[in-house]
Order: structure tokens, then C-alpha cells, then sequence
């Protein structure tokens, strides 16, 4: 673990360089405003991950460009991620729903694209989560027609790498089966409390990367949108999390973010304090022991913090 530097990066499949460590911002933006995306990109960060659904990518695209006129950094330097919503599967709103991206972010291309969950939804004007009697208005379009639309944008120039987001082993041997254009990147909740080795073993095996979001277990996450439970624990005050830290004389925060680059995993924590955005930055200079990693795995409970219940009954269901 000889580099210690923030922008430490994983090759992808495409040739193309993703730094491992990111800032994620589902539910951070809209509250403080681009503050803390400049922040971020003054800490180091290079790697920021969003989505249309998140609806803050006005603010982020505000706070890159700022960052570009202050000299700080130029566009190649910056890694942006977004996502591709459930609505959006149709073949001909594939390109609507980046277009809006680009426009918001003022981008010309996209570092990476994904596809945001395997479930498709219907289309209702500019509705996230489209209910009818109290249920979620789902469309049977299948994933592997939306991913024949994601290698066209990539030939088109507007996204360097595409991948997926929530896609299970089957869904990605699927895939796999018949894309032109392999997935770059797998987004997916990763860490102590849900280790998914298969899955890690799968998309390693692969070469596919992976992206860990929820790091921390997503202790505070609301419980709207149709999401998993609340845990009874929370994974920063674990105590095997905790004595680890001690041990290293680190934050709990900075040995579960140690746990996945340590992998070769790229990981996007959620943060909006300027200590706790600088305090994620350095994780590179220090390893953890074979002995603390397999400890930290042992806490695996299989617990998702998200699941998207009310879309249990979707044949394309990942969970």
C-alpha cells in the first residue's frame, strides 16, 4: 500500500482511471448547497458521485465549475458519476433523462454512467416514484435493452464508462452474456454488516469494479422512499469497529473507508461537515492487518440499509 495520496485510482475494464475514494451526496446537496462540494474538491476529492434522482446536480455542476474558474482543478482532473432513474428505461427516454444531466451539471460528457437499479418504472412527467393506490407503477422493460441504449451513449461521446448500480450476480452474468460493451463499474451497498463476498469475488473475476455506497451502514437513513430498516446497531459505534480504530489510532469512519480501498474497492461516503469530508481524505497512508480486515468481515449480518421493498414482486428484483 504504497500510495498515499486522495486520488489514488482502479483502472477500469475501458481503460479509463477511477479515483477509489469519492464523495457520494444522495440526501446531502439540497441541504447545504454547493459549500459542500467545493469543500470536497479543495480536500482532494476528484471522484463525485450523483444522480438524476438525487436532484442536486444543478448545485454540483455550480460547484465544479467554481472550482474550475478558481484554477483549483480542470474538467479532466474530475471524475463525475451519475445515474440513470427507473423512469427512464424506455429506449427513447434513455437519452432524455442524460440529456438532463449534462444540462444540469453543464457538462459535455459524463465520466461514468449508470444504471440506477434493474427495475424499470413508469414515466409520469417528472415523477421519481409514480404510485397508484398506494403502489409503485412499474414497467416490465427489461435491463438488457436499456444497456444496448447505455452503449450507444458511449459510443456517442457524452459518457467515457458505463456500469450498473444494484445488479445481483444473475443479473450481471445476464448482462454479460450479451453486451458489446462490458460494465465498467457495479455500484452497490458494501460493508462490514453486509460483506457480499460472492459478490466481490464475481465482479473481481470479472473485471468488473465496484463502488461501495451506505460505507457506514447508512446509520440515519430516512425511512422514506421504501428503504430497508433502520439497523438496531449502528456500524460506527460497533465495538470491533471502534477498538479497531483505537488500535490505528484512526476514526472508526477511516477504517471502514480503509476496509474497502484495501480491496481495490472504490468507495463514496456521505458527508456534509468540512472536518469529517477532510478526515475520509486520509485513508491511504495506513493498512489494516490481516487480522483486523477478516474481524471486520466477521461482523457480516447481511443487513441492507437499502431494499426497495415495495418492488419485491418485480421478476427483475436484485435483492
Amino acid at each position: 500500500m504504497e500510495h498515499h495520496t486522495v486520488d489514488r485510482t482502479i483502472h477500469l475494464n475501458d481503460g479509463t482511471r477511477m479515483p477509489l475514494l469519492g464523495l457520494g451526496t444522495w440526501k446531502a446537496i439540497a441541504a447545504v448547497g454547493q459549500p459542500t462540494i467545493e469543500a470536497a474538491i479543495a480536500a482532494g476529492y476528484r471522484h463525485i458521485d450523483t444522480a438524476h434522482c438525487y436532484r442536486n446536480e444543478v448545485e454540483l455542476g455550480r460547484a465544479v465549475h467554481a472550482k474550475i474558474k478558481q484554477g483549483i482543478i480542470c474538467r479532466k482532473d474530475m471524475f463525475i458519476v451519475s445515474k440513470l432513474w427507473c423512469t427512464y428505461h424506455a429506449a427513447s427516454d434513455v437519452q432524455l433523462c442524460l440529456s438532463q444531466s449534462l444540462r444540469d451539471l453543464q457538462l459535455a460528457y459524463l465520466d461514468l454512467y449508470l444504471i440506477h437499479f434493474p427495475v424499470a418504472l413508469k414515466r409520469v412527467e417528472d415523477e421519481l416514484f409514480p404510485m397508484k393506490d398506494g403502489q409503485l407503477l412499474t414497467t416490465d422493460i427489461d435491463y438488457v435493452d436499456v444497456w444496448k441504449k447505455m452503449e450507444a451513449l458511449k459510443a456517442s461521446g457524452q459518457v467515457k464508462s458505463i456500469g450498473v448500480s444494484n445488479f445481483n450476480i444473475t443479473q450481471l452474468e445476464r448482462l454479460l452474456s450479451v453486451a458489446k460493451v462490458p460494465p465498467a463499474v457495479n455500484q452497490v451497498e458494501l460493508h462490514p454488516y453486509l460483506v457480499q463476498s460472492d459478490l466481490i469475488r464475481f465482479c473481481q473475476d470479472r473485471n468488473i469494479a465496484l463502488t461501495a455506497y451506505s460505507p457506514f451502514g447508512s446509520p440515519r437513513r430516512p425511512q422514506e422512499l421504501h428503504c430497508g430498516d433502520t439497523d438496531p446497531e449502528n456500524l460506527l459505534e460497533d465495538p470491533v469497529v471502534q477498538s479497531i480504530a483505537k488500535k490505528y489510532k484512526r476514526s472508526p469512519a477511516q477504517v471502514l473507508l480503509r476496509y474497502h480501498v484495501q480491496q481495490g474497492i472504490s468507495v463514496i461516503p456521505r458527508s456534509i461537515k468540512p472536518n469529517h469530508i477532510l478526515e475520509n481524505t486520509k485513508i491511504f497512508d495506513f493498512s489494516l492487518h490481516e487480522e483486523d480486515f477478516r474481524a471486520l468481515q466477521g461482523l457480516d449480518r447481511g443487513w441492507k440499509s437499502f431494499t426497495l421493498d415495495s418492488l419485491k414482486s418485480h421478476p427483475y428484483y436484485p435483492f
